[in-house]
């Protein structure tokens, strides 16, 4: 839908039936701009712009002006009437006609008296189009009178009466002002028991001594001639009941004055209003004052209520101590009846004030001005309310339309003038008066008959700068009659602005409810109707924003040091910014300790006096922004080391110069925290495809602040940034906005591709899809083409979804293929694809090896030989060759045993191999196979060889057996692995000295069938070693030693030691087996024993330790004895758990016996710290370390100790 400025239609209500078909047709009316141009050629009946008010009460000592001011083309000339009757003004020559005016001036100041010019006048406007009409002006001089003489008697009551000290001031126009003062014009206070009523009295709820004076002066204050009369001084004096006892007691009666009967508390009553009723008139709009002032002792709290109803809320106010309540722009709906409420102690009163709101005339519709075409439809409305209900009368150019000249298009329907198919000559001014008993309403309206064509009347090419995010209005005032229809255009493209996005007023603005940077460039509003079209060309620029982006920060510092707030403002760069810093919202002083330059404040020498809010406010030509600090001045203190951290994370990340594939980001450095940046970090979002996601973009030195950043399409991009300086890394800024990119075409292919059958016939096309990130545009999807590499085939294709394989069926086994995948989106297809070549299915190979062949290089190793088989017959990939082999049977035994198969596999086309690891002296078989992928082929025939012998393992076991004085017995078992046919076995030994030195070697051949031999003739009392082998046809194998000895004494078996004999031997003896080592053992044992039954035995007996006797000696009162019945010792705590602080204990003291604790001696006692020991035993029996210095204890029970008494310290304990 276009973007139109269409004429409103006028509604009637349902009651106007006849009319409403016809109105609904009506073309509202078009108001006439001012502009100079336009009223240059553009004829216009007179309109009133500018008058007197109605009731213009004027100074008596100043000339007179009354005012009236009008518009229209060809210009109105002026009139007056007075008093319902012509004015000449040029018979009196005190009266003068402004020029290109109506308004008048009367020169009084030179002759002349103001009460001569009393009465009603009224400015007629007129041309050839019609005549406009002021309001009647009633004109009064301001009055001021004086007071009338009286004489004023003072006035003498007893404390606590009520009092009313009247004002009544002269009558004067307008009303004065009133107010109460003494001689020094000082205003009386006034309160809750004394204060001032509506009517200028001064009302006393109670007297009190301090009330009396003689300068009561009631003052009346005329403004408008800046007078002010003083009444005579009103004398009051209040006296107390002792006063009058004092001076006339004589002469009154008891009853009337001794007591407290002048003090005497007494309920509420009204001072005014009288009575229990009374009524209120007001007028719609006025302010509602409602007064109500009490007597009474204590003084009287007012309340005020509604009945039936509520106050409003935010129109009723309290004045002069609640006594007075004003609801302002009264309406017909604050009508009721209101209450007002006076208490005290001792009771209540009220007073109910019924309340009428009457209403002069108001509008409800106000005629406006009607431009219409010859021969179109019209309409003039005036519709007002008011309380009575106003009467509507018009007029035609100031004459009442009863008399005034017939018009056929014009037709009157009580508050409304309808007109049909006009011509020029109906052009005319209408006058619309709504009155009733309170007032008028007067209301020009004309109707101008013209046919214009549109008028765009704001200026061409001008010039709109709009700071960003923010409204744009982009003005097209315009003229024309019919009513024109706006449209605007952008950047001359061929449809209109439409709705949605813009809003275009009545007034033809066009208005863009968030400017944003594509809302730069060339707007054309274009007016049409049928007699022509008119446009105009204006310009919009959309400026950044002015931010402070590294605002000023609290700050303390110590008196007489330097304070800098940083103030860094960033702007649109064809805006030049004015930055001025401010100091408690006032300028900065004058002094020279503080200094601005760019972008910070510095304050030196700080004085308390500098303390306070600091703001900086940026200005440009279309907008400010401000940031404030704190400065806070402390007393000096010793300076901290500065404090070294990671950078505090950048900050104002913004996002310019946004491109498909490129976008500048830019940021603010957060801190170094006294660590230069090395260098920033730029980590990106893909909130579409990676939400919550963040991968490394870029890196850029630490001295830079923006960069150029390579985007992808189709990627919901934001940003962030981290600073690294030595310290570390920052946390990461806040991400920043995110930005969109466009759609594109695929930027690769997929990788990875390739194609290998899972079955003989079929061939199995995978690859690495893109990821999200990759796809550059919404719908990827891969195009797969395959055709046979030796064929002359075409290109077979298919497009499949977002997957990562494909499956063609159907091929021949193991042929070549050509394979590509191309991705592709709604964007369109990525580059051409590079080809790969693979293979449909395999199969098992078909052909054996042939000519396999065996050369025996060792016992252990034997090298295989083969012919390769066809290629065509392996039918996959070749992978190699297995050779099958297996152990058939053993040389020397004879004996056929299926033994378990070995495998080796040799990679690749290799046509012989080496078998390592074989038994020597075996029978071994083998075949060999072909491999692919699929698996292996069929066995060649198989392959019989054997190995020739080895040199046998060592012997499996060799023991001595049976040693006396000369002879040792060697025993041992055959080699587990003989690796041929034993030929004999060969032992060496030879002897060991006391010093562990080696004898003369023997060397014995022993023959194979031997199990056991015995040495003779060897050396009593010596130690031997032996080293024994076997041999076969191979050589000796490996040798296993073994010692012994020939006394017996030192006769034991050493574990064997297999391996190579060592040049020195070890002398060892087992002490455990010692004669004397046994019979020592059992002399210890035996002293324990009895030294155990000695302990318990002197225990029983109640012996005596040292310190027990030296305690006795002391015979110290304070000795307190343990519980009789308790026969166990002290427990005493282990090293480890004693956790108290202790006292050394004196060397070579004891436990006493007779369980007594000394508190003096304390040193000597063990039994008082039992709980707290902590030390060991000497060698000698005596305890040393350190117990607690606790000195009450309770004797501990030794029998549910959960520790086990040592028998070592029951025993050192003894004498």
């Amino acid at each position: 839908m276009q973007l139109k400025i269409m004429p409103k239609k006028k509604r009637l209500s349902a009651g106007r039936a006849p009319l409403m078909l016809f109105l609904c047709q009506m073309i509202s009316a078009l108001e006439v701009p001012l502009d100079p141009k336009l009223l240059e050629d553009l004829v216009q009946p007179p309109t009133i712009t500018q008058q007197s008010p109605k009731d213009y009460i004027i100074d008596p000592r100043e000339n007179i002006v009354i005012q009236c001011e009008a518009k229209g083309k060809p210009p109105p000339s002026f009139s007056w009437t007075r008093n319902g009757t012509h004015f000449d003004i040029d018979k009196d020559p005190l009266v003068t006609m402004k020029p290109g005016s109506g308004t008048l001036i009367i020169n009084i100041m030179s002759e002349g008296k103001a009460e001569t010019y009393e009465g009603v006048y009224q400015c007629t406007a007129r041309n050839e189009r019609g005549a406009a009409i002021s309001n009647n002006i009633v004109i009064r001089p301001s009055r001021s009178p004086l007071w009338t003489k009286e004489k004023l008697e003072p006035i003498t009551l007893r404390n606590g009466q009520s009092l009313v000290l009247p004002c009544r001031p002269p009558i004067g126009l307008p009303p004065p002002i009133i107010f109460w003062m003494d001689n020094s014009f000082q205003r009386l206070p006034q309160s809750e028991r004394v204060s001032q009523g509506l009517n200028g009295d001064l009302y006393f709820s109670n007297v009190l001594p301090e009330d009396t004076r003689e300068d009561y002066i009631c003052y009346a204050r005329f403004n408008h001639t800046q007078t002010i009369q003083q009444k005579q001084p009103i004398s009051v004096k209040v006296i107390s009941v002792d006063e009058l006892n004092d001076t006339i007691a004589a002469n009154l009666s008891d009853t009337e004055f001794y007591g407290a009967k002048s003090h005497r508390q007494r309920p509420p009553a009204f001072l005014t209003p009288d009575g229990n009723t009374s009524r209120k008139e007001e007028l719609r709009g006025n302010v509602l004052s409602l007064e109500c002032i009490a007597e009474g002792l204590p003084t009287p709290i007012i309340y005020w209520i509604k009945e039936d109803g509520t106050l409003p809320i935010n129109r009723t106010f309290y004045r002069n101590f609640k006594k007075t309540l004003q609801i302002v722009q009264v309406t017909e709906a604050d009508s009721g009846n209101y209450q007002c409420i006076a208490k005290n102690a001792l009771g209540a009163i009220h007073h109910t004030i019924s309340v009428t709101v009457k209403a002069a005339p108001y509008w409800i519709i106000a005629p406006q001005n009607l431009v219409l075409s010859p021969e179109e439809d019209g309409a003039l409305i005036c519709r007002a309310s008011g309380n009575p209900k106003p009467r509507i009368s018009w007029l035609s150019n100031g004459v009442p339309i009863e008399i005034a000249p017939d018009d056929p298009s014009r037709k009157i329907d009580g508050d409304t003038i309808i007109f049909s198919k006009v011509q020029e000559r109906s052009s005319a001014v209408y006058q619309c008066n709504a009155s009733n008993e309170y007032g008028y309403l007067l209301a020009n309206a004309f109707v101008n008959v013209l046919a214009e064509p549109p008028r765009i009347l704001t200026s061409a090419n001008t010039l709109y700068q709009v700071i960003a995010n923010r409204p744009a209005l982009l003005d097209c005032a315009f003229f024309g009659s019919p009513l024109p229809t706006i449209e605007w255009f952008k950047d001359a493209k061929g449809s209109a602005l439409r709705e949605d996005i813009y809003v275009l007023h009545e007034n033809g603005t066009l208005e863009i409810p968030v400017a944003q940077k594509d809302s730069t460039g060339t707007y054309t509003c274009v007016a049409r109707n049928k007699l022509g079209m008119a446009k105009n060309d204006v310009h919009l620029e959309i400026k950044d924003p002015t931010r402070i982006i590294k605002q000023p920060e609290y700050a303390v510092v110590q008196r007489g040091s330097t304070v800098s707030f940083e103030c860094k403002v960033k702007h649109d760069h064809t805006l030049i910014p004015t930055v001025t810093w401010l100091k408690d919202h006032g300028e900065l002083p004058s002094d020279g300790r503080f200094t601005v330059d760019k972008d910070h404040l510095v304050v030196a020498d700080v004085s308390d006096d500098d303390g306070g809010t600091y703001t900086c406010v940026a200005n440009t030509t279309l907008d400010n922004v401000s940031a404030s600090a704190v400065l806070s001045v402390v007393a000096p203190t010793p300076t901290p080391a500065p404090i070294y951290d990671v950078p505090n994370p950048p900050f104002d990340l913004e996002l310019t110069d946004q491109l498909d594939r490129s976008v500048q980001l830019s940021w603010t450095p957060g801190d170094d925290n006294n660590s230069p940046i090395t260098k920033f970090i730029i980590e990106y979002e893909d909130a579409m495809h990676e939400p919550g996601l963040w991968h490394h973009q870029t890196e850029v030195p630490g001295t830079q602040t923006t960069a150029q950043l390579k985007l992808s399409p189709y990627v919901n991009y934001s940003f962030r940034v981290m600073a690294e300086n030595n310290l570390g890394r920052s946390l990461p800024s806040e991400a920043s906005e995110q930005y969109l990119t466009k759609a594109a075409e695929p930027d690769k292919n997929p990788t990875a591709v390739e194609g290998l059958g899972s079955e003989p016939d079929n061939l199995v096309i995978t690859w690495k899809p893109l990821n999200g990130f990759e796809s550059n545009g919404p719908g990827l999807q891969y195009k797969v083409s395959w055709r046979q590499k030796d064929g002359d085939d075409e290109w077979t294709s298919v497009v499949v979804a977002n997957v990562s394989k494909y499956i063609v069926s159907g091929t021949p086994t193991f042929v070549p293929y050509l394979i590509k995948v191309q991705a592709l989106n709604d964007a369109g297809f990525a580059p051409e694809p590079a080809v790969v070549m693979g293979h449909s299915g395999e199969d098992l190979p078909m052909v054996a090896p042939g000519n396999v062949r065996v050369n025996v290089v060792n016992s252990t190793l034997a090298e295989v030989h083969w012919d390769p088989v066809p290629l065509k017959s392996i039918r996959g990939h070749l992978q190699g060759y297995r050779i099958y082999y297996w152990k058939a049977q053993s040389s020397l035994t004879r004996n056929r045993r299926h033994l378990e198969k070995k495998i080796l596999t040799f990679q690749g086309s290799k046509t012989h191999g080496m078998l390592p690891g074989l038994e020597p002296f075996s029978h071994y078989s083998l075949n060999v196979r072909v491999v692919n992928g699929k698996g292996e082929g069929p066995a060649s025939a198989d392959k019989v060889f054997s190995t020739p012998e080895g040199v046998p393992s060592a012997p499996s076991s060799l023991k001595i057996v049976n040693p006396t004085l000369d002879s040792l017995t060697l025993e041992w078992e055959p080699p587990s692995h003989p690796n041929g046919i034993l030929t004999e076995y060969t032992l060496k030994y030879q002897p060991i000295n006391s010093t562990h030195e080696l004898g003369p070697l023997v060397d014995l051949k022993i023959p194979a069938n031997k199990t056991r031999w015995t040495l003779k003739n060897l050396n009593f009392s010596t130690r031997y070693k032996f080293y024994f082998y076997a041999q076969t046809a191979a050589g000796s194998g490996s040798q296993i030693t073994e010692e012994a000895i020939t006394t017996v004494d030192e006769a034991g078996i050493l574990p064997p030691d297999v391996g190579a004999g060592k040049a020195m031997a070890s002398r060892q003896v087992d002490i455990a087996t010692q004669g004397w080592f046994i019979g020592l053992m059992c002399a210890v044992a035996l002293l324990i024993l009895i030294l155990l039954i000695v302990c318990f035995i002197r225990r029983n007996k109640g012996g005596k330790y040292p310190v027990k006797e030296k305690e006795d000696a002391h015979a110290d009162p304070e000795i307190q004895p343990m519980k009789e019945d308790d026969g166990t010792f002290g427990e005493y705590r282990s090293l480890e758990s004693d956790a108290e602080d202790h006292k050394p204990l004196k060397k070579g003291s004891r436990t006493p016996s007779d369980r007594t604790v000394k508190k003096e001696d304390s040193d000597d006692s063990l039994v008082d710290y039992g709980e707290g020991v902590n030390g060991q035993f000497n060698e000698d029996g005596s305890f040393i370390g350190q117990y607690s210095g606790k000195k009450e204890k309770e004797p501990a029970e030794g029998n549910e100790s959960s520790e086990a008494p040592s028998p070592v310290n029951a025993m050192n304990s003894f004498v």
